[in-house]
Order: structure tokens, then sequence, then C-alpha cells
């Protein structure tokens, strides 16, 4: 299947959206391999390939792909490559002017052996998004969550709307870090995962790659996002206050 010809008029963010919102409810399958040149896909989907795939259908551009210019059939999509493209290919904005701006993506950076997670603003505060196993492809929020940076696509057309306030993201999100985060809610949260069959490794308090891989396996496990952070959904999932 050929790829479409590089439109000759810049895309609109608000088409960005309406393609998104098209694929509400279609399943999630973490790593799934989606072939961008493919209008009919209909799932599954994970987060990166639902958001470079929606961008390639609506610029005939490959984004946030290890090779951006390479075969848009067998193009490989991941948050790390999206971080990669939001300062060469693309612009970093703030997340509160991406969350008014249609079209916009927004990106929790993956730590090194996690997945992270990207989404779509609709431009008032809303998301379309690949979300979890458990819900698939979704409309949600971007308040009260934690978001590294807003993005702006390389030949997109945008429309940003008037400010308004974004709940902020929770105090406290375990999580990988340098330098590691230790103490005893890691601690509590490593015997969680164990006595549930997720190993976290030596319960030492610190907050490794062990640890990490074993909150991934959890979430996936619970059909939550697998991005290997302990924010106030997985912690309710586990039984664990934070």
């Amino acid at each position: 299947m050929s790829a479409p010809a590089l439109r000759p008029n810049p895309a609109s963010g608000e088409q960005i959206v309406d393609i998104a919102r098209r694929h509400q409810g279609e399943r999630y399958v973490l790593g799934v391999l989606v072939p961008k040149n493919n209008p009919g896909w209909k799932g599954p989907w994970d987060c990166a390939e639902f958001a470079s795939w929606v961008v390639f259908q609506v610029t005939g551009r490959l984004y946030g792909c290890e090779r951006d210019f390479g075969d848009a059939s067998t193009a490989d999509a991941f948050t790390g490559f999206w971080e990669r493209d939001a300062t060469q290919l693309g612009e970093a904005v703030s997340i509160e002017k991406a969350a008014r701006t249609a079209g916009a993506a927004v990106l929790r950076i993956p730590a090194p052996g996690a997945f992270g997670h990207v989404v779509i603003s609709d431009g008032t505060g809303g998301t379309v998004e690949a979300h979890s196993p458990a819900d698939g492809v979704i409309e949600g929020t971007l308040a009260a969550r934690r978001w590294s940076t807003g993005i702006l696509l390389p030949g997109v057309e945008y429309t940003e709307g008037p400010s308004f306030p974004l709940a902020a993201p929770p105090k406290t999100v375990l999580r990988l870090t340098m330098p590691v985060m230790s103490g005893p809610l890691v601690r509590k949260l490593q015997a969680k995962l164990a006595a549930l069959g997720f190993d976290p490794g030596v319960l030492d308090g610190e907050f490794g790659p062990h640890t990490q891989a074993a909150v991934v396996a959890f979430q996936l496990a619970n059909g939550l996002t697998p991005d290997g952070e302990v924010g106030p959904t997985t912690a309710a999932a586990l039984g664990v206050r934070i």
C-alpha cells in the first residue's frame, strides 16, 4: 500500500482530533505495530502507534517513529521517539498551551525500560488517546495527570483557544528517576507488588528498574496504562496509599 502524497496545504489540528475520535472503543495492545499508511486500520493500538497513525493520516508524514523517513507500513512508533522528535521535528510547548490547542500532542516521557504515554489534545483540556488494555481508545482529560511536554507537530496549522485553569498533577508519583526515589513508601510498594506475585527485586526501598518492571507487569495484568509509574490510579489498584 503506497503512502499518501504530502498535502499541498497545511493540515489542521481539528482534523487530527476528528480522525482520532472516530476510533473510540477500539482495542489496546501494548507493542502492536500499526501500518501508518493503512487508512482503514481499526486497531489494535498502543498510545504511540495510535498518535503516529493519526498524524500520518492527516499530514502524510511519519512522526514519533524509529525511522520517520522509512517505510510507513513498518515504521515503529514509541514514546521515546516522540520525545526525540519533540525537539528535532516539532516544537515543544507548555502543557497549558497544548491543552488549549486542538490536535497538539501531550507526552509523558518514558523512563529507561518503560513506555511513557502520549495523547492528542482536543483543545479544551480533554484528550483522545489509546489509554489502556481495559478501555482501549477513549476521550479522557489532561487534568490531574503527570505530563512532561506538549508538542506542536510540523505541517499542521493550529488554532489556539483561550487560557483556562488545568488541575495540577498529583504531588506524589512513584517512578524511576535519577537519583533513584527511595524511602518507606517505596518499600511498602515493593512489598505489595511482591505479595501480589509481581517481583520487584530486593525489598530495599529504592525505586529502581526492577521495581519499575514489576509495576509495568502489574499495570498490564490489571488493564492500566503501562507507564511504570505509580500515581493515584495504579496506587488505588494496588491498595497502596501514596
